[in-house]
């Protein structure tokens, strides 16, 4: 009983005793939290699949998983910057704005595709060979590159549905429509699951096709998804009025175009180079040896699962904080930030010490050693401790973004990772004893200088700005 009057009196002392507020956001959050738990779910599973296998085999799809990653946050990261507009325009209830944005997303994510697919077809070898360190028996780095490049070049046919099921949810969810994505998300971890079961252990007369048997069923899986998605928003048009003749031509007014350049540039460098940079971290943390790839592999299936609190949460702030900014209240937006700020941290607490106390046990579901299991082990104690630092850097990037004030959260974020994530990564690898586990405590504790940043910059209100004024578009219907 005393903890739960705590908390109360953290609520009041907070302002954020409010039930309909948290109506409005758990309405957002709970499907965006309902979708991702799904899917790291089955991800999950399709790790253990793939473990079940071997561990190079393992390691393989981890550092393909890896450097698709970078694609993945790049989309998101695209997308995103002409999303702070679509969720401004929803709370304008302007339409037209929204039309013009679901055009500028559908090119960029064909665009973004098309540059991946060249990247990845003509520097993949050489991408995946940074993870393999000299340190490493020479068999099982051969082995590993092999089962590397047969699931990449598989992987790579499902980055354009990938991208496209994107445009479409993004947009969805930024006009309040989360139950879609969700369900089509949900289709598509099925059709995924079925398939690894299938295509990996060759069952039901298939053949056993290993890492690319994984690879085939995520390619299918994403064309479903894409389908599901697509199809709905397209037969419900007067529910999604924006769909009306979007694809009738590719208009989009100058003015519109320049502020999604200019916002959302630094969110698409910013995905990037912080994917990017969690590569590179992943990269140098192999230099420990390939174990620690397949450790870190283990450690992250788990720890992205107990993540969707504050990563669904951290979506949902900045939906309505957009929302909020573009029908103009100011006065009480501050408010609320600090509100689902203070909420999440409470949750991701919650979420840690869960996670803390099955750390021991979920590495020994793997058919790996000791080494690997133990060390795997460690390295989930620390991302339990480390989840409500990681919650609040979280919101405070989509609170800062949700404002328009992509530049901030550009040398925020991925600034950050690459001046002080990254050197101090790299000196404690190279330069020092310590053991994995220390090491990588060490790194991640580093982001506590994010969130001191994040408050100051927070508390002083810099992001309270509705950038939608300062677009003129036609008034005509596009």
């Amino acid at each position: 009983m005393k903890v739960f009057s705590l908390i109360k009196s953290i609520c009041y002392t907070f302002h954020i005793m409010d039930k309909d507020f948290y109506k409005r956001a758990l309405k957002i959050a709970v499907p965006i939290m309902i979708q991702n738990g799904i899917t790291n779910f089955v991800a999950m599973l399709d790790n253990i699949m793939i473990g079940q296998i071997g561990t190079n085999q393992m390691s393989s799809v981890a550092i393909v998983n890896q450097l698709m990653f970078v694609f993945n946050l790049c989309i998101f990261g695209g997308l995103s910057g002409i999303g702070i507009f679509t969720t401004q325009y929803y709370g304008k209830k302007d339409n037209n704005g929204i039309r013009y944005c679901f055009r500028l997303m559908f090119m960029l994510a064909c665009l973004l595709s098309i540059t991946g697919l060249a990247v990845f077809l003509f520097e993949g070898t050489q991408l995946i060979r940074l993870y393999l360190t000299q340190g490493d028996a020479l068999t099982n780095a051969d082995e590993t590159l092999f089962h590397a490049l047969q699931y990449l070049h598989i992987m790579l046919i499902g980055m354009l549905p990938f991208a496209l099921t994107q445009v479409y949810s993004s947009t969805l969810r930024s006009t309040n429509e989360t139950i879609i994505p969700m369900r089509g998300s949900m289709l598509a971890v099925f059709v995924n699951l079925i398939g690894n079961y299938i295509l990996i252990y060759g069952k039901f007369g298939f053949p056993a096709l290993g890492v690319r048997g994984a690879a085939i069923a995520t390619v299918i899986s994403r064309f479903v998804e894409l389908a599901f998605v697509a199809i709905w928003t397209h037969r419900h048009k007067e529910r999604n009025i924006f769909i009306q003749n979007v694809f009738k031509n590719i208009n989009v007014p100058k003015d519109l175009v320049t502020g999604c350049i200019k916002k959302g540039s630094p969110l698409l460098v910013n995905e990037f180079l912080w994917s990017a940079s969690m590569a590179t971290l992943s990269q140098i943390y192999s230099n420990r040896g390939l174990s620690v790839i397949a450790a870190y592999n283990i450690s992250s299936t788990i720890a992205n699962i107990f993540n969707i609190a504050f990563i669904a949460l951290g979506s949902a702030t900045g939906i309505l904080i957009g929302h909020e900014l573009g029908a103009g209240h100011f006065n009480t937006v501050k408010r609320d930030a600090n509100r689902i700020t203070i909420f999440t941290l409470m949750i991701c607490v919650l979420f840690g010490i869960v996670l803390f106390s099955i750390a021991g046990i979920f590495p020994q579901v793997y058919n790996t050693s000791d080494e690997i299991r133990t060390l795997a082990s460690g390295l989930i104690r620390v991302a339990a401790c480390c989840m409500p630092m990681y919650a609040y850097a979280n919101a405070s990037y989509f609170i800062l973004r949700s404002g328009g004030k992509t530049l901030i959260t550009f040398l925020f974020d991925s600034c950050f990772s690459w001046v002080v994530s990254i050197p101090l990564a790299f000196l404690l690898v190279h330069y020092t004893e310590l053991p994995v586990v220390r090491l990588y405590l060490f790194v991640q504790l580093a982001d506590l200088i994010k969130c001191g940043i994040g408050f100051i910059l927070i508390e002083k209100g810099v992001w309270i700005h509705d950038i939608t004024n300062t677009s003129k578009k036609d008034a005509a219907v596009a």
